[in-house]
């Protein structure tokens, strides 16, 4: 591979010609450039971003940690992080945890190693660890998504209880009053908010809780399913809140298996809007937001951070939800 003394050598100048060449330091004679620029054409050298970064202090490079990059919702939000950066001059690093809080940290450490400019993470659940490692680093960060107590960083979330509350007060409307809800963790931020949303929403409408289980499991279509089976083997709810879209598609593989009639005999509900959504059949209703606007909106507050642009307090972006309708929910059987 070139170097930059390879370069110099045959352009017949110096090596700190050739960095003033290449970071547009100090100018140049249009003649030398030239020479350079052949050189390096030649050469096929490509300049070490690691030393222009120590020049330049900066790397044009974003951090993104995701707790789980096959759910359709982080790739999606993936997706606006790196648009956005893509449209403003910045690369993107993307790390997995794989819900992992210790995988979670040795991302994170691999990525301050790499000199990011700035970070958006999502949680991968375990928020005192993360909220400790946040605390110990020096860069801009944007929370997005899942909430971390404890820590001074702009977030960028959708408004979780509004949406849950949106989507049960829409089963009610349509007369449901056995309504059950299959949560994630309710450990988790994002979980108990959600679930206080529906139970806000049986509350206002008068409904017993006695009547509408709330199920724990994980927020995969797996986890819905399993859920759901549980629920058909008593008695049977005529809607489910699923709190978040795979695992309401894990709900309606479950009913479809066993020949129960979606909305005709269960309504379901789910939560995010992810693309996958409206080409299952029955389409899913859901209540979201874009999820690629979401990613948008973090990467831009981050980049905000980075260029200065703001410089004040934490912010907190919430985004308000809105409800989806599509084939999954119609009025109960009388």
């Amino acid at each position: 591979m070139a170097t930059i003394k390879d370069v110099a050598a045959r352009a017949g100048v110096s090596f700190t010609t050739v960095s003033h060449v290449v970071n547009n330091t100090r100018p140049v004679s249009s003649d030398v450039r030239v020479k350079v620029e052949a050189a390096i054409k030649e050469l096929n050298f490509v300049p070490s971003a690691v030393a222009r970064s120590l020049k330049a202090r900066t790397t044009s490079t974003i951090g993104v940690l995701v707790p789980n990059n096959t759910n359709p919702y982080f790739a999606e939000m993936s997706r606006g992080i790196e648009d956005y950066c893509e449209r403003h001059g910045y690369c993107v690093i993307l790390g997995n945890s794989e819900d992992n809080a210790e995988k979670q940290r040795k991302y994170l450490r691999v990525l301050i190693e790499r000199r990011i400019d700035g970070l958006i993470i999502a949680s991968a659940g375990d928020e005192a660890t993360l909220a400790e490692s946040l605390r110990l680093i020096d860069l801009p960060v944007v929370i997005v998504d899942r909430e971390v107590s404890g820590v001074e960083a702009d977030l960028v979330q959708i408004d979780h209880g509004v949406g849950a509350y949106m989507a049960v007060r829409h089963l009610l409307d349509l007369g449901h009053r056995r309504i059950a809800c299959i949560s994630g963790l309710e450990s988790m931020a994002v979980g108990q908010a959600r679930v206080a949303g529906f139970r806000r929403a049986l509350l206002e409408a008068g409904v017993s809780p006695d009547d509408c289980p709330i199920v724990q499991s994980d927020y995969t279509s797996p986890g819905g399913y399993r859920a759901a089976v549980g629920l058909f083997e008593g008695a049977r709810p005529t809607a489910i809140f699923a709190t978040n879209d795979m695992m309401g598609l894990g709900v309606l593989r479950a009913a479809a298996e066993r020949g129960i009639a979606v909305p005709r005999e269960l309504s379901v509900v789910g939560f995010d809007d992810i693309e996958l959504c409206r080409f299952f059949f029955p389409a899913l209703t859901t209540v979201g937001q874009s999820i690629v606007m979401l990613g948008e909106r973090a990467a831009e507050t981050l980049i905000e951070r980075v260029t200065k642009r703001y410089d004040g307090v934490a912010r907190q972006l919430v985004i308000s939800p809105k409800m989806t309708l599509r084939e999954s929910t119609g009025a109960p059987l009388a």
